[in-house]
């Protein structure tokens, strides 16, 4: 006689609820939804999360949402206040130049780790991507940029062959996307990106791993300059 078969009831021929609401795969789609709304602008600073609001929004319990804004708090992305609850961090301008300041080191590294172990895949994709940031930027697709933008430092991260790597770049990225997304789409400023792109793409024709690396920090700091302009009005040491 083989396994018995889930027939879907239960012990007195009630069909059983599915309950999905606080698997892994849930809370994990949760923190993803809600981080990606805090750091792309959608839900701003100071704004509060409230649980039964997202959960009402994202189709779940508040198990998970819950869960999620615990785990957003460890992140430093939200934080905890007395008797009003969970809200969105201000935009810190000391987070800005900490952020730029490690992408430099760690895209440094990558780029020096991907040039030893794969530069004709680099080249071959990096030239791919600022080929189709071109065409995009012709079209007058701005906003298209932001992913373009994430794929041409994340083909480097990823080409450097370290997992770890790969991880802090992107997370460093998109806490930095936070900050950047009132002046990525403009139109000088996302020029001035590609820009950046190209020279270090130049530099990585040349074979330099030191130029290189100061292509990259000049990419960041024109970022840094934009966030400084339209994050904080100008307002930043």
């Amino acid at each position: 006689m083989g396994p018995a078969r889930d027939t879907g009831k239960g012990l007195h021929g009630m069909k059983k609820a599915l309950v999905i609401t606080d698997s892994p795969t849930i809370r994990k789609k949760v923190h993803n939804y809600v981080r990606e709304q805090i750091l792309n602008g959608s839900i701003g600073p100071h704004e509060r999360l409230i649980e039964t609001k997202l959960a009402k929004e994202i189709g779940t319990s508040r198990t998970p949402v819950r869960e999620a804004l615990h785990n957003l708090e460890l992140e430093g992305l939200i934080q905890s206040v007395p008797r009003v609850g969970y809200t969105v961090k201000p935009l810190n301008p000391t987070e800005v130049q900490e952020i730029c300041a490690i992408r430099v080191v760690i895209e440094g590294l990558a780029a020096t780790w991907a040039m030893e172990k794969a530069y004709t895949k680099l080249m071959a994709e990096l030239k791919k991507n600022i080929a189709k940031t071109e065409a995009t930027i012709a079209r007058g697709e701005i906003k298209a940029f932001v992913d373009l933008d994430g794929q041409f430092h994340e083909i480097i991260a990823r080409l450097s062959g370290s997992e770890r790597l790969l991880e802090l770049a992107q997370a460093l990225r998109r806490h930095m996307l936070r900050y950047r997304v009132e002046s990525i789409y403009s139109a000088d400023n996302v020029c001035r990106a590609l820009q950046g792109h190209q020279g270090i793409l130049a530099a990585f024709e040349k074979g330099d791993p030191e130029g290189v690396g100061q292509a990259i920090r000049l990419h960041l700091d024109q970022s840094k300059a934009d966030i400084v302009k339209y994050a904080f009005k100008g307002e930043m040491g």
